[in-house]
C-alpha cells in the first residue's frame, strides 16, 4: 500500500514536560512494580528506609499521580493495617515503534507496562517519510481506540534492526533500510512528533520486553537470541539491559566464523521456502502463513544447528546466565525446534557436568520489540 497520500493525523505536543524521579523514588517505584501486594511497611522491611522517609517519599509518588492505594491489610504486625501500593495505570503512556526490514509495528503501553492497542503495517518503500507517515497514522488511531489523549503520550520509544554506530543513536541496518543509515533516530522521531525520544536496535529493546513480561520474571541474568532478517540479541544482567561500550553487546552473529557457519536468519529460511517453490514476498507474508513442520522448516535447522550451539556455547562459558531466551520474530513453535537443535557438547568432569543455563523459548506474548521500545524509556528514567 502506498502510505504517502495518507492525511496527517494532527498530534498535539505533549501534557507536560518529561517527569523527572529521584533515585530513592525510582527504588520504591521498582519496588511496587516488581510485587503484588506491597504495602508502605513492606518498603520499610526491604530498604534501609526510615518509616518517616518512606510515607514522605510515598505520599509524594501518590500526589504526582505515579502511585495510588488501594485496600488496606494487615501483615499481623503493630500498628494499623496498611495500603496496598499499586503503579498508576493512566499517569503517562508511551509509544514504541518497532521498525524491521519489512514492516514497521507501533504498540501503544501505559505506566504499568501493559499493552493498550497495537498497529502493523508494510510500507513500501521502507524509507524515513514512509516509516513515519505510518506510525503517525497508528499513533492518532491507536489513541483513539484505547480512548486516550494524546497529549498523555509523553514520549517514543524506537527498536530498530541494524548493529549502532557507536552511542550517538545512529545505526547500519540492512539494505531495505539505506534511508536509515547513520541517522539520529531518536532525534528524527523527537522531531517529527514533538515529545522526547529513544532509540536502540531491536535486539537490545526485545530484551528490555522480555525482562518484563517474559523469562525476565524468573531469571535475572539472561542472553536474548533475537531471530528476524538477520541475527542479534541482547543482554539482560541483574535485571538490567548491558549495552557494552558501543552499544552492540548481543550482536551473536559475530561470534560466527562467516565461511564455516550460517547464520539462523528468517531470511534464510524464505530461502529455503522458495527452493521448495514456495516464495514469500516478505518476512512477514511468510511467517503468516506457513507450517513449522514443514520440508522447508527441516532443511532451514539442518543448515542452523551449529551455529546455534555454537553461539550459546559461548553464551554459557563468557556470560554464565540462568537462562538463554531463543526469541525475535518467532513463532513460539518454531522456537521449540530450535532449540531441539542445539548441542552444548558438555565433556562431564569427575562424572560431573558444569552448570548450564537454560535454554528456552520467549515467555512474552505479542510483539515484544514494540513493546521493549516503549518500556525501555521507563526502565531508564522510574524504575531502579
Amino acid at each position: 500500500m502506498d502510505w504517502k497520500w495518507r492525511v496527517k493525523v494532527k498530534l498535539e505536543h505533549p501534557a507536560e514536560v518529561w517527569p523527572t524521579v529521584t533515585t530513592t523514588e525510582r527504588q520504591f517505584l521498582s519496588l511496587v512494580a516488581a510485587g503484588d501486594d506491597v504495602t508502605q511497611s513492606d518498603i520499610v522491611a526491604r530498604t534501609d528506609f526510615s518509616q518517616q522517609t518512606v510515607s514522605r517519599v510515598i505520599g509524594d509518588l501518590i500526589e504526582r499521580g505515579f502511585l495510588q492505594q488501594g485496600v488496606r491489610i494487615s501483615r499481623g504486625r503493630r500498628g494499623q493495617p496498611s495500603a496496598l501500593l499499586s503503579l498508576n495505570a493512566n499517569r503517562l503512556y508511551m509509544l514504541g515503534v518497532s521498525v524491521m526490514a519489512d514492516a514497521v509495528s507501533v504498540m501503544l503501553v501505559d505506566f504499568e507496562g501493559r499493552e493498550r492497542g497495537y498497529f502493523f503495517a508494510q510500507p513500501k518503500p521502507m524509507s524515513r517519510a514512509g516509516v513515519l507517515g505510518v506510525v503517525r497514522q497508528g499513533f492518532g488511531q491507536l489513541c483513539d481506540q484505547a480512548g486516550v489523549d494524546p497529549v498523555r503520550v509523553l514520549g517514543i520509544g524506537v527498536g530498530i534492526t541494524g548493529f549502532a554506530l557507536g552511542d550517538a543513536g545512529r545505526f547500519n541496518p540492512p539494505s531495505p533500510l539505506d534511508d536509515w543509515f547513520n541517522v539520529d533516530v531518536a532525534a528524527l522521531f523527537a522531531a517529527e512528533f514533538g515529545r522526547p525520544a529513544w532509540a536502540d536496535n531491536d535486539g537490545n529493546v526485545a530484551a528490555v520486553g522480555e525482562s518484563l513480561v517474559g523469562v525476565g520474571r524468573w531469571a535475572r541474568h539472561f542472553a536474548y537470541l533475537y531471530v528476524a532478517t538477520g541475527f542479534g540479541g541482547g543482554l539482560v544482567i541483574d535485571g538490567r539491559l548491558m549495552r557494552g561500550t558501543h552499544g552492540n553487546a548481543g550482536e551473536f552473529a559475530a561470534s560466527l566464523p562467516t565461511q564455516l557457519y550460517t547464520s539462523p536468519t528468517l531470511e534464510l529460511l524464505r530461502h529455503c521456502f522458495a527452493l521448495k517453490g514456495e516464495a514469500y514476498e516478505t518476512i512477514a507474508d511468510m511467517l503468516a502463513a506457513i507450517s513449522i513442520e514443514a520440508p522447508a522448516v527441516d532443511d532451514w535447522l539442518w543448515r542452523i544447528g551449529d551455529s546455534l550451539s555454537l553461539v550459546c556455547a559461548i553464551c554459557a562459558a563468557i556470560v554464565d546466565p540462568q537462562a538463554i531466551v531463543v526469541g525475535g520474530r518467532l513463532p513460539q513453535g518454531l522456537a521449540n525446534r530450535m532449540i531441539e537443535r542445539i548441542n552444548l557438547r558438555e565433556i562431564p568432569r569427575r562424572g560431573l557436568n558444569r552448570p548450564l543455563p537454560r535454554i528456552v523459548a520467549s515467555e512474552a506474548t505479542g510483539d515484544v520489540t514494540a513493546l521493549g521500545a516503549a518500556i525501555l524509556p521507563l526502565k531508564l528514567h522510574f524504575f531502579a
